[in-house]
C-alpha cells in the first residue's frame, strides 16, 4: 500500500490545529513600555480560517505560550478550541480529540518548532512553515510556501478547500 500523498491527507481533515508563534505570527516579540509581549497576525490567514470555518472543518489553537493576544484573536475569528501554556501539547491534543470524537487521522495540524513534534507525529495532515526547524520540515507531510505570520496559515486553509472540493462553494460569495 501506498503512502496517501498531502492533497489526499488534506481531504480527511476535519479539525484544522494551528500554532501561534512562528505559525500565525513571524514569532517575533515585540515588547510595549509595560513590559507587554505584542503579536502581529495577518489578515489574510484570518479570513482564511473563517473560509475553512464555512466549509465545515473546525479549527484550533494549542499555543506554549499564553498571551491575552492570542484569546482576542482567536475569539475575533470563532476559533473555540483554545489551549495556551506549557510544552505538553499533546494532552490538549488528546482532549481535543476525545472532544470532538475525531480520530487523529481526521486532524491536521501546522507548526514550526520541537514542541510541536508530538502533535506531528500523529497527524493525518503535518504541515511545517519553511523556517521551521530541521525536525519538523523534516517530518512534515507538506511544508507552505510561505513563512509563518506570512501567509502559511492561508495557503494551509486553501488546500484543505481545495482538496475537499469546497473552494468554489466558500468563494462564491466573493465572485458575484
Amino acid at each position: 500500500m501506498t503512502e496517501p500523498t498531502y492533497i489526499e491527507r488534506a481531504a480527511r481533515v476535519k479539525l484544522m490545529i494551528f500554532d501561534v508563534d512562528g505559525v500565525l505570527t513571524d514569532g517575533s516579540l515585540h515588547y510595549g513600555a509595560d513590559g507587554e509581549a505584542l503579536k502581529t497576525f495577518n489578515v489574510h490567514d484570518g479570513l482564511g480560517i473563517k473560509l475553512l470555518q464555512e466549509s465545515g472543518v473546525l479549527t484550533a489553537i494549542i499555543s506554549a505560550r499564553i498571551s491575552p493576544q492570542v484569546a482576542r484573536r482567536a475569539a475575533d475569528l470563532g476559533i473555540s478550541f483554545v489551549h495556551q501554556g506549557g510544552h505538553d501539547k499533546l494532552t490538549p491534543f488528546n482532549a481535543l480529540l476525545e472532544k470532538t470524537g475525531l480520530t487523529a487521522e481526521q486532524v491536521g495540524f501546522i507548526g514550526d518548532d520541537v514542541v510541536d513534534l508530538p502533535i506531528l507525529s500523529r497527524v493525518g495532515l503535518a504541515v511545517a512553515v519553511p523556517n521551521g526547524r530541521a525536525e519538523v520540515l523534516e517530518r512534515a507531510h507538506h511544508t507552505t510556501v510561505a513563512h509563518g505570520g506570512r501567509g502559511a496559515v492561508r495557503e494551509v486553509c486553501e488546500l484543505l478547500l481545495h482538496a475537499q472540493g469546497s473552494y468554489p462553494r466558500v468563494m462564491a460569495q466573493f465572485l458575484v
